[in-house]
């Protein structure tokens, strides 16, 4: 491919390479790089690509794209910005698969995963579609599974995804869309047809500082997508609805929105409602428990219906649909008069959701084992710890994913929120979890949240094998067997 076929789109201030010049591919990581080859130097938080365009020129590197002008005789493309140069150089190089199919975006701190999960359900079985699917649990061409690392990939990977997607026959694809993946554009050229909003609760402040930013960050969906849908029972729906370029279609528990449930009822085994939208009518039953499920459930309604779909069909396709791995999942304990529920809850509000929501049909004792991710903003640890405190009757507070830091130090800024007595700490997760389950009585439910769909736990950076449904089946295995 010529190197002007690659940049067509970008923004270029200067360069000393040849627009003739035939690229044999593309990399942003030097180790990759081939002869003949294009270079993206992308600045990064750890590390700067810059530093390494003399490995990737002695790799024989054609050229390199920057925003940094380098020193001696290199060959370069000055850009304003070296990461949407990346994604447009990828949409470019792949041939441009998503303005082949329906791209639908889903925002929001919580809720994203589910929504995205039940509207590919939906999808396939009201229009029979094949979809693609890019989330926090999978990614997924259709029925394949492929394995996913962040929500969403870098800019290069997502564009190959695309085409993978579209050379298996995808007709929409569904996507979470991060902050990080706006701010750092990873979706950048990427125009959606509709695309939704769920909340916003206090997340990812070491990276965007403010609420206010973080919001901005996120509402920036909504200038690159043709239909919006928006949670009108968030306390940041008008700051979002301010910054929508498009036709919003809101949702909410209450009358007043456009989509609206009536008639909601909340059980330990799922929900179920009535969806109003217009003189529409139409009765939903969800495999999954708790109120922000009926939330999660208008969202999807929503997107079906500025996709054209009719709002009976599209809750009759929703109420066939199945739960979602790792939030409120019910974990097997043959035998045990008590419920153990695991939940992705890693946030004050996914906490306090997933708690409050537990708590309304627990008829025995309420008993959460949590903890805080490492590296991540710890003004949100002593919230958590307040929150495990106010709805559980037992808190047993442990390790989440501490990467670099110190478990016991992140536990001590948890208990920080809590009172004295009110809690049982436990470092090693999978004791608190065992713990958990030989203390639990008759109705009892336990929660373990903040892992959810994850199988590993990471600890000094290093990713360890951890499978909380693994955990229980082992610990009531081995207590049956010293029972027995």
């Amino acid at each position: 491919m010529k190197l002007k076929e690659l940049l067509r789109g970008v923004e270029v201030l200067e360069t000393t390479a040849s627009e003739d010049l035939d690229i044999s591919g593309v990399a942003y990581d030097s180790r990759k790089v081939t002869a003949g080859g294009l270079f993206v130097a992308v600045s990064g938080f750890q590390t700067d690509g810059n530093r390494f365009i003399p490995m990737a020129l002695e790799k024989g590197a054609a050229a390199v794209v920057t925003a940094k002008k380098p020193e001696g005789d290199v060959p370069y493309i000055l850009v304003p910005s070296d990461r949407l140069a990346l994604a447009l150089i990828g949409a470019n190089y792949y041939g441009h698969p998503a303005e082949q199919m329906t791209m639908i975006g889903v925002t929001g701190t919580n809720g994203k995963t589910s929504v995205t999960l039940l509207l590919k359900q939906v999808l396939g079985k009201t229009l029979g579609a094949k979809v693609g699917l890019i989330g926090t649990v999978e990614n997924c061409i259709g029925d394949e599974i492929l394995p996913t690392e962040r929500t969403t990939p870098e800019s290069f990977e997502l564009q190959g995804l695309f085409r993978q997607m579209l050379d298996a026959g995808c007709t929409h694809v569904v996507m979470e869309v991060s902050s990080h993946s706006i701010a750092l554009d990873r979706v950048g050229g990427i125009h959606f047809q509709a695309a939704a909003f769920t909340n916003l609760t206090e997340d990812h402040l070491d990276f965007h500082h403010t609420m206010e930013a973080y919001c901005d960050t996120k509402a920036e969906l909504f200038a690159r997508c043709d239909q919006a849908v928006l949670n009108r029972d968030d306390p940041w729906f008008d700051r979002m609805k301010a910054k929508a370029a498009c036709p919003i279609l809101t949702t909410s528990w209450h009358p007043g929105a456009e989509l609206y449930a009536e008639d909601v009822s909340l059980r330990a085994d799922g929900v179920s409602f009535t969806a109003v939208l217009g003189e529409e009518r139409a009765k939903v039953s969800l495999p999954i428990p708790g109120s922000f499920a009926v939330s999660n459930g208008l969202t999807v309604l929503g997107l079906a219906a500025v996709l054209g779909i009719p709002l009976a069909k599209a809750a009759s396709a929703l109420s066939e649909a199945k739960g979602v791995k790792g939030r409120l999942e019910v974990v097997p304990t043959p035998g045990k008069p008590y419920t153990v529920l695991i939940d992705y809850a890693h946030t004050p509000d996914g906490l306090e959701n997933v708690l409050s929501s537990v708590k309304g049909y627990c008829k025995g004792r309420l008993i959460a084992v949590f903890g805080c991710g490492g590296d991540r903003d710890p003004l949100k640890r002593p919230i958590m710890g307040a929150i495990g405190a106010k709805y559980a009757d037992v808190c047993i507070v442990t390790s989440d994913n501490p990467r670099t830091e110190d478990p016991e130090a992140i536990i001590k800024q948890i208990l920080a929120g809590m009172p004295e007595n009110s809690y049982i700490a436990i470092e090693k997760r999978p004791k608190a979890i065992g713990y958990a389950l030989d203390i639990a009585k008759k109705n009892d439910i336990i929660v373990l949240a903040g892992k959810g769909h994850e199988t590993y736990q990471e600890i000094n950076g290093v990713k360890r094998h951890m499978d909380e449904r693994e955990i229980v089946a082992d610990h009531l295995a081995e207590r049956l067997k010293s029972n027995g």
